[in-house]
């Protein structure tokens, strides 16, 4: 399509947007171009196809290539929203990332330099929405992979069969392919971009892109099942001696950076609350969960989060969110949940949990619903699926269920405490032998469990918030460099001479939840009463 043939609306917000992130760097500008203008151009031209491509429009932007490649990204992240991508497609989406990535990187300040004049400024939106949708499209590859490899292995399966031919093409494009979404190559985009960014010369627009890979690389290690790995990849974000970066006319910390762009605070607690859990520190889980399943309750009642662009997969998270919260209210004693929360959880999963008392499965319902996409990052050998007698599934979904395995597994392990703890809570002081009856075991199996409770019950948690260092300075429940250990039992005991000894732990008396429901209860009879139509 020649350039005289594009609508003027369509070349002017390619000038535009060129101009504003390029030359004049005027946030206010970029913000209108990228969150309106961009959307009311695709409604009217482009609902379901695709826009020009980047070389058709090169003449608008003076041949810039980084804007070029932005144009490319901003564009494909589009069309792929509006149809299925081939292998093609996702081949291709590859190769728009690792040209975009590695000519931003080109034009990053060199370490110890003094930076000069910026020459590109991206919003904190259009930042995280690539890192967003980088990831997304490494998951949806890993995931397309898999499912080519099994249905050629079950082709084969079948009487020595041809796999179908659009198998076939997909096996043939990706062994053409084979380096295209490799995991090393992902991590070091993300890993680079957060060691540019956080320079002390990088310029706006590199550290709100080093924040956002930040929280990128702490999904992808969710994903992969490295939890500790996950929590790490935040330090730079909770670093105490961050410096503020600008945003606009404001200065921000760069978790201030990260909560303003809400799905980015989302993605960053849903997968660090994960990762939370699968490491056995179900306080700072749950304290993570809870408070962003209470930010968005407020904001669905105040229909503030309703104005968000992919709000419709914000209710979907909370109620997955709210699934592990019930888990973690019933295997932590003494989770940390505000009222209101609790009641939603509730509601919600009275049942399940009656079952899991019960002695029936549960958890991994639960799970299954609540847990993130795992994947595999292995590369299979594609020639090996077209032989006869390969196995169907090599290693198709054993990352999934192994994650959830591994949950159950630990789950196990909580039933036998669980009751113990019930039966310790009755009392201050009761005989081992005598206790280890009411489990309905022998005694030289029940004292193990006495410490096994304990030692699952010891975690890391957030330092005291008295201290004066780092974990001071960090939200509750995020991760700092000094963790320290914890309990999350609710009460404790000892074993002297055969008794086992049982102290309650110290309970904080809440006064601020009374009054508060009073207040909220005045706000409702004020309400009914401003409905009263007064006749005089």
């Amino acid at each position: 399509m020649g350039d005289n043939l594009f609508p003027d609306s369509v070349k002017d917000f390619v000038f535009d947007l060129h101009d504003a992130s390029r030359r004049s760097l005027i946030p206010s500008e970029q913000q209108g171009l990228y969150s309106g203008t961009f959307r009311e151009v695709t409604a009217k031209y482009f609902p379901n196809v695709a826009w020009p491509e980047p070389s058709a429009i090169a003449n608008e932007c003076d041949n810039d290539a980084l804007f070029l490649a932005l144009y490319n990204e901003l564009t494909l992240r589009h069309l792929q929203s509006v149809k299925r991508p081939s292998p093609r497609d996702r081949i291709e989406g590859w190769h728009a990332y690792s040209e975009l990535f590695d000519l931003i990187l080109q034009e990053a300040p060199s370490p110890g330099s003094a930076g000069g004049r910026e020459t590109l400024y991206l919003l904190p939106e259009w930042c995280f929405d690539i890192m967003h949708e980088f990831l997304y499209q490494f998951q949806g590859f890993c995931q397309f992979r898999t499912q080519t490899y099994t249905s050629a292995a079950k082709a084969s399966n079948d009487g020595g069969k041809a796999p179908p031919n659009h198998v076939q093409d997909a096996l043939d494009a990706l062994a053409q392919n084979s380096d295209a979404w490799a995991i090393g190559s992902v991590m070091r985009y993300l890993r680079r971009l957060v060691e540019v960014g956080t320079q002390g010369n990088a310029s706006a627009t590199y550290r709100f892109l080093a924040y956002f890979s930040s929280v990128t690389l702490s999904r992808l290690e969710c994903l992969c099942g490295d939890y500790s790995a996950s929590v790490k990849a935040l330090d730079v974000i909770y670093d105490p001696d961050a410096e503020p970066v600008a945003v606009g006319e404001d200065m921000r910390s760069p978790e201030e950076l990260v909560n303003g762009v809400f799905p980015a605070r989302l993605s960053l607690a849903y997968h660090v609350g994960i990762s939370y859990l699968m490491l056995r520190r179900y306080k700072d889980s749950a304290r993570v969960l809870g408070g962003i399943c209470l930010f968005m309750q407020r904001g669905f009642k105040t229909g503030q989060l309703r104005k968000i662009p992919g709000s419709e997969q914000f209710n979907k998270l909370y109620d997955r969110m709210i699934a592990i919260l019930a888990i973690l209210t019933h295997v932590c004693p003494a989770p940390v949940l505000d009222d209101s929360i609790a009641s939603v959880v509730r509601d919600k999963h009275a049942n399940n949990l009656s079952k899991i008392e019960a002695g029936e499965e549960g958890y991994e319902d639960m799970f299954c619903y609540a847990c993130p996409k795992f994947i595999n990052v292995a590369v299979p050998d594609y020639d090996v699926a077209l032989q006869p007698g390969c196995p169907a599934i090599p290693y198709g979904q054993d990352a999934y269920k192994l994650q959830v395995q591994h949950f159950i597994g630990e789950m196990a392990c909580h039933t036998s405490l669980r009751k113990m703890r019930s039966y310790m809570s009755l009392y201050t002081s009761i005989e081992v032998e005598k206790l280890a009856s009411f489990n309905d075991m022998p005694v030289s199996d029940f004292e193990p469990l006495l410490s096994s409770y304990k030692h699952k019950m010891r975690q890391l948690e957030r330092g005291s918030a008295s201290s004066d260092n780092a974990a001071s300075k960090a939200p509750r429940g995020m991760p700092t460099s000094c963790d320290r250990p914890g309990s999350a039992m609710d009460i404790h005991y000892h074993v002297s001479s055969g008794v086992v000894h049982v102290d309650e732990a110290e309970k904080t008396r809440r006064f601020e939840t009374f009054f508060m429901k009073q207040i909220q209860n005045n706000q409702f009879i004020l309400q009914q009463l401003d409905r009263i139509k007064i006749e005089l």
